[in-house]
């Protein structure tokens, strides 16, 4: 795979009417908590809310009338099946994406909702990426692969020439890695616009599979993890050769600090980012004497988080921050109790989310009751003046780190 700078040019040409061309703003809350000039390069308002519908398109663009009228196959269980579908319904072409036995239902159905046929086959990614090259070569459809093609890499790097258009001032880019198409194309267009920009990767600690061949580290790769948009355990060859001659770092984030990241998006910049994008936010923060005095853009390269995992997420940030606390209290079995503790809590400008009250426990002496309370408080220090004032007033109680 070759990969130039007038590849990218023209994949901008070709996609240009058919994406959106997103906005590089500045992060106004994040910067002044971080103490940095950060830009995010908003690739989370991309139709399909990811950047991967660049790489898509430019790779549709290119098939001849045979190929489209036959279909085009992708194998994905996330961003890159909504792109291929979004695009291939828009030309007419047929699609089919072959995902895992247990890809959530919600990415089955965004991917169906853009006309494609969905097959799942296979326990793992590997197993249905073999049926996909099957079913591809028997059937005689055009193969679109996620990362490891040149016009792909290329849709991809338009995303680095809107960034320098937008922000021609920025001293660094910082872009996730999974299989590396991104960043191969990214770096491509940013160091051909300005060489003296610093370009810094980013991944999860868990798939830092490209940290391992460039640096020589040897972090495991695999499991569970929130970005799963980059938890990629074989990345392009092709894309690490050019990484490993433009990208100057590469910094990893564990998961806690991914799921960190994601809940500032949120509250900061009320912002919906997935883990991919969270990966790269967090290796902002851990770098901060790094960046300062510097402009930053920082690609927040897709939003397709699941719901449910968002809804956790928002919740144990809440907790983190102190801002939701359960209080738990050995008390007196007497009445008046809660009342006087409910009315103690108000006072002090806080709000009752939830009580439970425990009688049966067997660790309770029998004239006493264990008592949960949940609350609503500004912030951890806000919880220490609250544990003061109902210390003060003779009940036994402490703070809990879970809710």
């Amino acid at each position: 795979m070759t990969l130039e700078f007038k590849d990218i040019q023209k994949a901008n040409k070709a996609i240009k009417d058919y994406i959106i061309r997103t906005p590089t703003i500045r992060a106004a809350r994040l910067s002044v908590h971080l103490g940095i000039e950060l830009y995010l390069k908003l690739e989370n308002m991309q139709y399909t809310n990811a950047f991967k519908a660049r790489g898509a398109l430019n790779k549709l663009l290119t098939l001849d009338p045979a190929q489209r009228r036959n279909g085009v196959i992708a194998c994905s269980a996330g961003n890159h099946a909504q792109g291929v579908a979004f695009h291939a319904q828009r030309l007419g072409i047929p699609a089919i994406i072959i995902m895992p036995e247990g890809t959530p239902f919600n990415k089955i159905a965004k991917t169906q909702d853009f006309g494609a046929k969905v097959v799942l086959f296979g326990k793992t990614l590997p197993e249905a990426m073999d049926e996909t090259h099957r079913r591809a070569s028997q059937d005689n459809l055009a193969f679109i692969h996620p990362y490891d093609d040149a016009v792909v890499a290329a849709g991809q790097g338009t995303i680095g020439l809107e960034m320098m258009e937008q922000r021609p001032d920025l001293d660094v880019v910082v872009v996730p890695i999974g299989g590396g198409g991104l960043m191969a194309g990214v770096a491509t267009a940013v160091h051909a616009i300005n060489p003296k920009v610093e370009i810094i990767g980013a991944q999860a600690k868990s798939y830092a599979a490209v940290k391992n061949m460039i640096d020589g580290e040897n972090h495991k790769i695999g499991g569970s993890t929130v970005a799963e948009g980059i938890a990629v355990k074989h990345p392009g060859e092709d894309n690490v050769k050019i990484i490993k001659k433009l990208v100057s770092r590469i910094e990893i984030a564990t998961e806690t600090e991914i799921e960190e990241a994601i809940f500032d998006f949120l509250s900061a910049e009320k912002l919906v980012a997935e883990g991919a994008a969270g990966a790269g936010l967090a290796v902002v923060k851990n770098n901060l004497d790094h960046f300062k005095g510097k402009k930053v853009g920082l690609v927040v390269c897709g939003g397709n988080i699941d719901s449910r995992m968002l809804s956790t997420l928002i919740m144990r940030g809440l907790v983190r921050d102190g801002r939701i606390t359960r209080l738990r209290f050995e008390i007196d079995d007497t009445p008046g109790q809660l009342a006087d503790i409910a009315r103690i809590i108000g006072e002090s400008q806080a709000n009752v989310i939830e009580v439970i009250h425990q009688r049966m426990m067997q660790a309770v002496p029998l004239k006493r009751a264990e008592l949960d309370v949940v609350i609503e408080a500004q912030d951890k220090d806000h919880v220490k003046r609250i544990l003061k004032a109902l210390r003060k007033h003779g009940f036994t109680v402490d703070a809990k780190s879970e809710v």
